[in-house]
């Protein structure tokens, strides 16, 4: 559904100057790609956050929340409704008793709250300390590296739905699978608010000590420069990086976007990569792995707004 004038002057005349029309989305993202959203407003609290999301629901108008959008590629055509960008960062650390734990609002940094737990010696989140998406976007997709995840660690989340208000959803609900949610799966209108992860007491030593062995690996195994991070699921018992690299895929480019010399399961914008680009470079890889290998690539990161001139 796209947004109409008339949608649009009643999202302007409760939102006032918060509300940014026609505005690029490309240069909010990691990967510096996209075109333009009809709407875009930043929310820098979780009020904020809440009421953005109840006012585009109860006016019809389609909108989408973004952290980092660190996982995300925006179609060069843009997103026809409201880009809400989460900046709500509140954080509470409780770390007094026998087990300390931290509630964050989605829009925190989810490698900064991992920082900062570690300067409090709390341990629990040194696999997320570089790591550049947002705790909203954490619980959603189930981050994870360094052989941990979301779920390892989420004590519950509290979220916003549309119909039923505000609920707070402990694992189980939030039936965590590889790299996914049900609230991905099924896409229902929701909005993340905050969540709430279990710590255990450390030293700041010994947890920045683990948090630079990950660094360090991060470093000599993850290309620099402007990516969604990893793009492809890595299918059961295997990585997508090798099979695209043993496809011959490594290091292949098509207009900006290169197949990462170092990782080839990392799109690296070279140089004014197109999100027609990027797509084009997916359906290859996807199309190349399942020839050789008969195996099919599932994304890890979501594609926003139309696509169908690219796919035709």
């Amino acid at each position: 559904m796209s947004m109409n004038s008339g949608a649009m002057n009643q999202l302007q005349s409760v939102l006032g100057r918060k509300l940014k029309v026609n505005a690029t989305l490309g240069e909010l993202t990691t990967a510096r790609i996209g075109g333009k959203a009809d709407g875009l407003v930043i929310a820098n609290t979780i009020s904020e956050l809440e009421q953005t999301a109840i006012t585009c629901w109860q006016l019809d108008i389609p909108c989408r929340i973004l952290g980092n959008a660190s996982n995300v590629l925006v179609s060069d055509q843009g997103y026809r409704g409201v880009a809400i960008i989460n900046r709500a960062k509140d954080i509470h650390f409780e770390q007094s008793g026998e087990f300390p734990f931290v509630t964050a609002a989605s829009g925190t940094n989810l490698g900064g709250l991992a920082r900062q737990a570690a300067i409090r010696g709390l341990s629990g989140l040194e696999w997320a300390a570089y790591i550049p998406g947002t705790v909203g976007g954490a619980v959603y997709g189930n981050a994870g590296a360094h052989g941990s995840d979301i779920q390892a660690c989420l004590i519950m989340a509290e979220i916003l739905h549309q119909n039923s208000g505000r609920e707070r959803w402990n694992c189980e609900q939030l039936g965590f699978t590889y790299r996914s949610s049900v609230l991905k799966r099924t896409h229902d209108p929701v909005v993340i608010l905050s969540a709430q992860f279990k710590l255990t007491h450390s030293t700041k030593e010994e947890v920045q000590a683990r948090m630079e062995t990950f660094n360090n690996r991060r470093r000599n195994t993850q290309p620099p420069g402007a990516s969604m991070g990893s793009m492809f699921k890595n299918p059961s018992g295997d990585h997508a990086g090798r099979l695209i690299e043993a496809a011959g895929l490594k290091g292949t480019r098509i207009g900006g976007v290169e197949i990462s010399p170092m990782h080839a399961n990392f799109f690296v914008n070279q140089q004014d990569a197109s999100a027609s680009d990027v797509y084009q470079l997916i359906r290859l890889v996807q199309k190349t792995v399942k020839e050789q290998f008969d195996v099919e690539l599932e994304l890890e990161i979501e594609l926003l707004g139309e696509w169908n001139e690219i796919k035709n």
